[in-house]
């Protein structure tokens, strides 16, 4: 399988236990939809971009988003360790159905942004997945702009014709526009 072909669904943070448990943090809102999983593949943190299946024996959810994972294979903390930091992947079609005005953040990576007031802005770049809420990366006028990704601002996907509707915040485009002090100095300068 290649990692074009999957989406990350967590990270193994470290063993757990003697037995050939690891500690995971899954990337998702219920754990507990996992509990049934057969196979996972694994991107160790020197070679992340080989995966490798491994047949799951049990999940166990934790608390928030953290789980317990038995591999098949796996029966102490010496092969568990070799584990720690490695990135959990699931087939793209293994992703759970979204309803209709949600999408998948890879799904519109390259449609063309609409804000409802002032029309075509730019195409999406990337999503940055950052602790305090994820940002939606597009390129406007030269500029990278980043925009909160909140069901007030970010509206809807159109996967027919590859656009993305967004309400902007007034003001929001001119931060990234708008010349820095250091730009203004420099250009007041006595040549």
């Amino acid at each position: 399988m290649l990692p074009d072909e999957t989406y990350q669904l967590g990270k193994i943070t470290k063993p757990h236990g003697l037995r050939g448990f690891v500690a995971a943090d899954f990337d998702v809102d219920d754990t507990t939809a996992y509990q049934k999983l057969k196979t996972v593949y694994l991107a160790l943190p020197g070679a992340p971009t080989k995966l490798v299946a491994h047949a799951v024996e049990k999940v166990q959810p934790q608390s928030g988003t953290r789980v317990l994972l038995k591999l098949q294979g796996i029966e102490r903390i010496e092969e568990a360790e070799p584990l720690r930091n490695a990135t959990l992947h699931l087939p793209l079609e293994a992703l759970p159905a979204l309803g209709d005005d949600q999408f998948y953040y890879h799904d519109v990576i390259g449609f063309t942004v609409i804000d409802e007031a002032l029309g075509e802005l730019g195409v999406v770049e990337n999503f940055y997945e950052l602790p305090q809420q994820d940002m939606l990366a597009m390129r406007y006028q030269g500029h990278e702009v980043l925009v909160p990704v909140v069901d007030e601002i970010v509206l809807r996907a159109d996967t027919a014709a590859r656009q993305v509707f967004v309400r902007l915040p007034d003001g929001l485009l001119d931060i990234y526009l708008a010349p820095t002090t250091r730009q203004q100095d420099e250009g007041d300068e006595p040549a």
